[in-house]
């Protein structure tokens, strides 16, 4: 009947079918969705490689075993009804590989063959264990019986288990099995928990014909937790420090331990507790039981009284319970020096003796006592003089091989001045000072160290060791320029002393050997190769009677030798009515400058009260009327003089004139005597008689009754029409024209009483200035006929004279301006005129101008300001 059943289709794990061939192809049956950790089936590894050293699976979905179980790592289908991967077996050592093909295919084709000749019918399952608990360590009897399966179908019980754990690679071997008739599961002997916490039964049942009408019964064997490990500390030894003078509560440590029994349980709940101390003293630290942290107890941790803690701690499971497995273990703490204990002198006063004028020499140990930790910042003294000191003459430094102070000279002590010299020495640590709890405050150690002077035999002294002096350029050979001195530091005084200067230095100086006094040799010149930039340094020996030297350094400075006085180089100067004002310079005949700054002054004060002097630098002031002061030539002698006390007069002739440029007044010119030879005196006579001629043949043309006006505008219309000209500027000045030159001379005139004439040199050429007025005649004056038959006829003399002389000349010369680069002839070109004011009312001058019948000469009766100084040029003022 049960051969007439149906087959079930498999909906777990068929057993795997075994291939003669193991290491070509392995087929498994299984359903179509696995879970993970699912048991695909196990194939026979040794048959295909006897010492596999590593096993891998192609497809990560899959794992395998030693033992040649397949198991899934994670949920699979099997949608398109097959699928294949390959178990690759190494072996390391022989270099051997081998592979295993495996297939897997689902259930629906074996479902597919029974359907045929089979009825499903609906059965019941009677086998559903619960999971078995197997007690650790168990004292049997063995074989012990664990559990037992059944199923209505079928009669052959065969089971596979596998254990979960550490020892999972070394699988238990005999451990478990079941009678095949009964299914009843028995174990053989005890097992650890540690090394195996659970296993799992896989039961197959099966029909004596080989049918398994049931899915394979995974069934769980949990090994329940004996408390039979007793916790272990994770260190040996456990070592901490912690500063003296910690606070209560301050954290030194933590002490761990663990337990190899069921995590979670009482078996590995854990107690602390300090079992004793050493030394016994006062507990000085507590320890939290259920964390094992240390923490410090007593206020008071010395380290100069207890430097060393061992404390014996115990941890017990079972939460502490006397039942539960205990373990001791040690901890060391260590107390941390700090500065709490300050340095102290071991002596008060201390006395020393040295030499004078020694150098870096050590006079003196001083030792300190100090409870901390030696060589620790809170043990190591740093020294310190507070008092007695004050010109650094004395320094202390740290031996850090024995902590003592080390006094030392590094200006050497002169006997003379201090025979003793007293110390006040104060000590502290590298690290600050830490009151300690419940004490008081410490002050600071000192002590005091006498320090004898020793006398000893110096040589002379020179004061100072560096003397300069100054000679001059100008000082004559065997000139004193100095002394240079040097003491006895016994005796303070320069007796017996004698000088000298060693050969080989500056040869233009010596010093005499008793006076000390330095005379010059040789005439001083600061140009000389072997004195550089004027100065040289002299080494100057000092000997005393008993045969000590001492040395000093003289150096000699050349200063400049000026033999001259600052004097005002330019004297003469001109000042038209803008009073611009005059700057004066100061100089001297030699290349070297005087000594700046120079003082000007006025010698004369008279004078000051029209002129005065304003500073413009060190070297210059300005020169400048103080108001309205007439026309005329000034003399002003200034004074100059330097800070070196040189003083130099200069006279200043100032030509203070009616002008706006110095020009139209002329060159100032120093009076003198003129010297008139033969040739002069002829010139002359022959010039009164032509000056005569002409001026009876104008009274002839002219007449007495148009003398009056018609004269003077036809002066003045030729002068500024005809001429085409404002004046003969220095532009135009022609080297035959030489100025006439007078003994007392004001613009042009000379002077005769109360009237001035014009005289003319002829032959020598004329100038402009035989033209123009030396008075103050303007041009209205001379139109109206002031000043008489005399002013008129001169005025037609100078204008004819000086027409026949400049017309043929400018006319040459327009020709050629008028001509362009072609050497052609124009006939108009324009000219640039200088501004004369806002207009003109007679229009511009060009080739048409002299086409007016009548000229209009009204406006000259008005003339701008600037064109006013133009026509007072052609008249007398």
């Amino acid at each position: 009947m049960a051969r007439a059943a149906p087959r079930l289709v498999l909906l777990g794990l068929l057993v795997l079918s075994l291939c003669c061939d193991a290491c070509k192809k392995v087929t498994f049956h299984v359903p179509s969705v696995l879970e993970a950790d699912t048991l695909v089936g196990r194939v026979n590894l040794n048959e295909c490689l006897q010492s596999a050293e590593h096993i891998s699976s192609s497809d990560g979905s899959f794992k395998v075993l030693e033992d040649g179980s397949v198991y899934t790592t994670s949920a699979v289908s099997l949608s398109d009804e097959k699928r294949t991967f390959t178990i690759l077996l190494k072996d390391l050592q022989e270099h051997v590989e081998k592979k295993i093909l495996i297939d897997l295919e689902t259930d629906e084709k074996k479902k597919t063959r029974h359907a045929r000749d089979t009825v499903l019918k609906r059965t019941k399952r009677r086998w559903g264990p619960i999971p078995s608990v197997m007690i650790e360590n168990s004292l049997g009897p063995f074989p012990l019986q664990i559990q037992q399966v059944q199923s209505d179908t079928a009669q052959n019980y065969t089971i596979y288990y596998s254990a979960s754990g550490p020892g999972i690679d070394q699988d238990p071997k005999g451990l478990f099995y079941i009678e095949k008739e009964t299914g009843n599961i028995f174990a053989t002997r005890a097992v650890d928990r540690e090394q195996y916490p659970s296993f799992q039964i896989i039961c197959f049942a099966s029909t004596p014909d080989g049918y398994s009408p049931e899915v394979p019964l995974v069934h769980t064997i949990r090994i329940e937790d004996d408390n039979d490990n007793a916790p272990y500390f994770t260190q040996d030894v456990f070592e901490f420090c912690v500063p003296e003078n910690s606070k209560p509560g301050v954290v030194v440590g933590t002490v761990t331990a663990e337990d190899r029994d069921e995590p979670y349980t009482l078996h590995t709940t854990l107690k602390y507790r300090i079992v004793s101390q050493a030394p016994s003293v006062t507990p000085a630290f507590s320890l939290h039981g259920d964390t094992g942290v240390i923490t410090v107890l007593s206020p008071q941790l010395d380290r100069e009284l207890v430097s060393t803690y061992t404390l014996l701690i115990e941890v017990r499971d079972m939460a502490g319970q006397p039942f539960g497995l205990c373990t001791t273990g040690t901890a060391v703490i260590k107390i941390e020096d700090t500065n709490d204990n300050a340095p102290t002198f071991k002596q008060l006063q201390y006395e020393t003796q040295v030499e004078e004028n020694r150098v870096n020499v050590d006079i003196l140990r001083i030792s300190v006592v100090d409870a901390d930790e030696f060589g620790a910042p809170g043990s190591t003294a740093v020294y310190e003089i507070i008092r007695g000191n004050d010109d650094h003459t004395f320094e202390i430094t740290t031996d850090r091989n024995t902590n003592e102070g080390v006094l030392c000279v590094v200006k050497g002590l002169d006997y003379e001045n201090a025979k003793q010299r007293i110390l006040v020495i104060a000590v502290n640590n590298e690290a600050p000072y830490m009151l300690a709890p419940h004490s008081q405050q410490v002050v600071q150690s000192t002590c005091t160290v006498t320090v004898n002077v020793l006398d000893i035999d110096e040589g002379p002294v020179f004061k100072p060791c560096f003397f300069r002096m100054d000679a001059s350029e100008c000082d004559d050979i065997g000139t004193n320029i100095g002394k240079y001195l040097a003491e006895d530091p016994e005796t303070g005084n320069s007796e017996g002393i004698c000088y000298k200067i060693p050969p080989g230095q500056c040869n233009w100086v010596n010093i005499d050997e008793k006076s000390g006094e330095v005379r010059t040799v040789r005439v001083l010149d600061r140009d000389l190769g072997e004195v550089k930039r004027g100065q040289c340094n002299i080494t100057v020996l000092a000997i005393d009677r008993n045969g000590k030297t001492g040395t000093g350094t003289l150096q000699v400075v050349i200063q400049p030798c000026d033999r001259s006085y600052p004097r005002i180089l330019i004297t003469d100067y001109i000042m038209c009515r803008d009073r611009k004002p005059i700057c004066l310079s100061a100089g001297d005949g030699d290349e070297t400058s005087y000594s700046m700054p120079l003082v000007y002054r006025m010698t004369d004060r008279s004078l000051g009260s029209m002129w005065k002097i304003t500073r413009h630098n060190e070297k210059s002031v300005y020169l400048s009327p103080r108001g309205d002061i007439p026309f005329g030539t000034y003399t002003i002698p200034v004074s100059v003089s330097d800070s070196s006390g040189r003083q130099g007069i200069s006279e200043i002739r100032v030509n203070y004139c009616d002008c706006v440029t110095p020009s139209d007044c002329g060159v100032a010119r120093s009076a003198g005597s003129v010297t008139l030879g033969v040739w002069a005196i002829l010139a002359m006579i022959l010039g009164s008689l032509l000056l005569l001629l002409i001026l009876i043949t104008i009274c002839g043309c002219c007449g007495a009754g148009v003398m009056h006006r018609q004269v003077t505008d036809d002066c003045a219309n030729h002068n500024l029409i005809i001429s085409n000209t404002e004046a003969p500027g220095e532009e135009v000045m022609d080297h035959n024209i030489i100025p006439l030159q007078t003994t007392d001379q004001v613009g042009c005139g000379i002077k005769t009483g109360d009237q001035q004439t014009f005289e003319m040199v002829k032959g020598r050429g004329h100038t402009l200035e035989s033209v123009r007025g030396g008075g103050h005649q303007t041009l209205g004056s001379v139109k109206e006929g002031g000043g008489g038959q005399a002013m008129v006829d001169t005025c037609r003399y100078s204008y004819s004279e000086w027409h026949n002389f400049t017309h043929p000349r400018l006319g040459e010369k327009v020709h050629l301006c008028r001509q362009d680069e072609e050497q052609k002839h124009s006939e108009d070109y324009l000219l640039s005129y200088n501004y004369e004011g806002k207009g003109s009312l007679a229009g511009s001058v060009g080739c048409c101008s002299d086409q007016h019948e009548e000229e209009a000469l009204d406006f000259l009766d008005q003339l701008e300001p600037k064109f006013r100084t133009l026509a007072e040029t052609c008249i007398k003022r």
